[in-house]
């Protein structure tokens, strides 16, 4: 019974926490000048990216379910199978915590890229593909959040977790790939997410709320003995 009264009252102090404010301002890293343009609409590459997505038909049954869930996973829980069983973040707070601030950076910068490019969604251009789940914001393709996200996490557990880097990096590609499983990206917009969220941990270095941050979870991730 004391357990579950712990578990409560933490749960209702990660909830009462604020989200941290973003780390990273269009001067430390605007999309526009890091990522080319996407493919113009009806070009050669376009096609060939809308071919790749249709040879995903017919999808099997365990691929789609695994792509679903990692499409609503958006939180570093994802690389607890390339880490171990210790990679637990609720009970690891100064780890939360930095992934908190890597997700925070990360949104405000992929959104920025969203709004400067307003690529359409695949579906938006061939609705004939038999996506997973259908965006409200059809001009929001370019680049691919969720691509962005698994990269900037998993480039900062890899520095944290050395020993598990490539295991991490493996895990972060193949959720990228589940938004090309599910035909909700085009292959460039995965690719370039993946470029997005890479820099993305990288900028954060050097930022003193994140090496704060980052020294605590090293300290709590030794403590705990994920190595």
């Amino acid at each position: 019974m004391r357990a579950l009264f712990a578990i409560a009252a933490l749960a209702l102090v990660a909830a009462a926490e604020p989200r941290p404010a973003p780390l990273l301002t269009a001067a430390d890293l605007d999309p526009a000048l890091v990522l080319p343009p996407p493919p113009a609409r009806g070009s050669a590459q376009e096609r060939a990216e809308l071919a790749e997505l249709h040879a995903q038909e017919p999808r099997a049954p365990a691929d789609e379910t695994a792509a679903r869930l990692d499409g609503e996973t958006k939180d570093a829980t994802i690389f607890a199978e390339a880490i171990g069983p210790g990679f637990n973040l609720d009970r690891l707070p100064a780890t939360a915590r930095l992934m908190a601030l890597v997700r925070a950076s990360e949104k405000e910068v992929v959104d920025r890229g969203k709004a400067e490019f307003r690529r359409e969604r695949p579906y938006a251009v061939d609705p004939s593909l038999n996506t997973c789940k259908r965006n409200d914001d059809l001009l929001s393709s370019y680049p691919s959040g969720h691509s962005s996200r698994a990269y900037a996490y998993g480039e900062t557990l890899a520095r944290l977790l050395p020993a598990h880097a490539p295991a991490i990096l493996a895990r972060a590609a193949r959720y990228g790939q589940t938004r090309i499983t599910c035909e909700q990206h085009f292959r460039s917009d995965v690719t370039a997410g993946a470029v997005l969220g890479t820099l993305v941990a990288e900028r954060l270095r050097g930022k003193p709320a994140f090496d704060e941050a980052y020294r605590a979870a090293t300290a709590e991730l030794a403590a705990a003995g994920v190595r």
